[in-house]
């Protein structure tokens, strides 16, 4: 059985307005993101985290879409692991695994969901990622004149899903949690224990949405799929 935490709870900052709630071809970015879990026929139920107040709102959205997948409407916490947290103690205990992905993060599919939970079945962890592509460069950070090339060879840009095999990610965040640290992923977290994560090529575009300009490219995106099909 697998679970899935969408997370919904952060405040936009960089890109100025709500960007859940902005328009993506008639509908909500947030609901592009659980329609994919909601279509996944891997995926038993849903969690989704909003900021503390909006629970009403989105409980809305889940209505009007027909979410049918969604059994919670959680707050999410100050920072990104604490608000996972809250969604990990908002599953059912029959769950046997768990993915956790970004609400802002429109363009992942089922079928991505799907070869990222095969590869957690193998593994017990297993996260969407990307080759890095572009030439890196360090840079001063006072001058960001640049001090140095970085080899590109082996690094690769984190997306999600990330899926875990719930007791490993269950034990990670307590582990977070006991140390007072904080982790910007689950892979993160599942890396302090020592556990291995795989690491599941996105053979198709799968970025978040941070500033306006993303907004265009994922309706080009979702345009040409539809015209796919």
């Amino acid at each position: 059985m697998l679970s899935a935490i969408i997370v919904a709870a952060g405040s936009s900052q960089r890109m100025g307005f709500d960007k859940l709630r902005a328009d993506l071809l008639g509908r909500p970015v947030l609901a592009w993101t659980v329609a994919a879990f909601e279509a996944c026929a891997a995926v038993a139920d849903i969690v989704l985290l909003t900021r503390a107040g909006d629970e009403p709102e989105l409980a809305q959205l889940v209505a009007r879409e027909k979410f049918a997948k969604v059994r919670a409407i959680r707050a999410g916490g100050a920072a990104r692991h604490l608000s996972v947290w809250n969604g990990l103690n908002a599953l059912e205990p029959a769950a046997k695994f768990v993915a956790v992905h970004d609400g802002a993060r429109p363009l992942t599919t089922p079928a991505l969901i799907e070869r990222c939970l095969a590869r957690a079945r193998e593994m017990g962890a297993a996260c969407a990622a990307a080759p890095v592509s572009d030439t890196l460069k360090r840079a001063d950070p006072r001058t960001q004149h640049i001090v140095g090339s970085v080899d590109r060879e082996q690094l690769w840009g984190m997306q999600t899903p990330q899926v875990f095999a719930l007791p490993l990610l269950r034990r990670a965040y307590e582990s977070v949690l006991a140390s007072g640290e904080t982790v910007t992923d689950e892979a993160s977290a599942v890396e302090r224990l020592g556990e291995p994560v795989a690491l599941v090529a996105s053979d198709e575009p799968n970025f978040k949405i941070t500033y306006p300009r993303d907004l265009e490219l994922a309706r080009l995106v979702l345009a040409a799929r539809k015209a796919e099909i």
